[in-house]
């Protein structure tokens, strides 16, 4: 299976008032052609930050990109220009946005809005757009596409527009689609169809998927690996079943113990654990391992050097030099 895309020792960093915010510091990833790569973590982690990079959608300034590569089919795109990304965005790869309540452009028809991308990379007429167009929206399963795609975005609701932001990102067949939280301010049946749909259109047009999420059932449910980050880096990478079977860093045990455990709601009646302590600022990261502060495994070694990520079984990575006691 052919690598996609390689990132390698990624910096990304905010100027502030207090000084520069290593939003992104250090993070190596990869994804496989067709298959499901999951970037779990809580908010403030680094996860839509390292996704936005890929395609240099962060604003710069306030922005840089600090060091690190991104290698897209061989090629490094972090020296490329703005017009030299065009032809990559939405052709090469799509991106699902966070929120699809506000990711719409309100005074454009849905269809004028999916005809853009197509007419920008495909060539075609206006009218062969629409149709083009109309047939993403049917193929996304919106009811009558024909007629609603000369419908507003707010004439659809919640789900349908993350719909309508799906049929927009995969309208030119790109190889890979990153879709940063797509089911954020949907309800739970509405999130269930739209992974479903994901995973559909993946089978369809042979695209690998990078999916960015902090739910811990959604990456059992819709990867085939994942990589947990925690305050700007990669502290474990495995396949799914070997992460939920044997996690290895404390703060993926930490996120996997906070998942509702419903198999076991009629037998056993115990609170949800949570995650002492609050993550460290990236202003000022202290040195050593970043989760020390809030791990119950932490010894004064942890705090002398930061913790390399390093393979201690085919295939899966952690950060913590405990790892093997902790996992035994």
């Amino acid at each position: 299976m052919s690598r996609l895309l390689e990132i390698d020792d990624l910096r990304v960093q905010f100027r502030t008032d207090d000084g520069w915010v290593r939003a992104v510091d250090g993070v190596s990833m990869g994804v496989d052609g067709g298959e499901t790569l999951c970037v779990v973590g809580e908010s403030g982690c680094g996860k839509t930050v390292t996704a936005m990079t890929i395609l240099k959608l962060i604003a710069m300034p306030p922005g840089r990109i600090a060091g690190g590569r991104i290698m897209w089919q061989g090629r490094d795109i972090v020296p490329l220009t703005p017009e030299q990304m065009r032809p990559i965005r939405s052709k090469e790869i799509g991106f699902i946005f966070q929120e699809p309540m506000t990711s719409l452009n309100p005074v454009y028809t849905v269809g004028q809005q999916i005809a853009e991308t197509i007419r920008e990379h495909e060539g075609l007429s206006k009218r062969a757009a629409r149709d083009r167009a109309a047939e993403m929206l049917r193929l996304v399963n919106i009811p009558n596409p024909s007629r609603r795609v000369d419908d507003y975005p707010h004439q659809f609701s919640g789900g349908m527009r993350q719909r309508v932001v799906i049929a927009m990102a995969l309208c030119c067949n790109p190889k890979l689609i990153i879709a940063d939280e797509p089911t954020t301010a949907l309800d739970v049946t509405i999130q269930a169809g739209i992974l479903d749909l994901l995973d559909e259109m993946k089978e369809r047009f042979g695209m690998a998927v990078l999916l960015i999420t902090h739910a811990m059932g959604v990456v059992a449910e819709t990867a085939q690996r994942v990589v947990v980050m925690y305050a700007g880096k990669v502290v474990e990478e495995a396949r799914v079943a070997d992460l939920f079977a044997r996690p290895l860093h404390p703060y993926t045990q930490g996120l996997i113990r906070s998942i509702p455990r419903l198999d076991l709601a009629a037998t056993e009646h115990r609170r949800l654990e949570a995650i002492p302590g609050s993550v460290p600022s990236l202003l000022n990261p202290p040195v050593g391992c970043r989760f020390a502060a809030r791990c119950r495994h932490a010894t004064a070694e942890c705090s002398l050097a930061e913790p390399p990520l390093r393979e201690v079984a085919p295939g899966h990575k952690v950060a913590c030099i405990h790892a093997e006691e902790i996992g035994a």
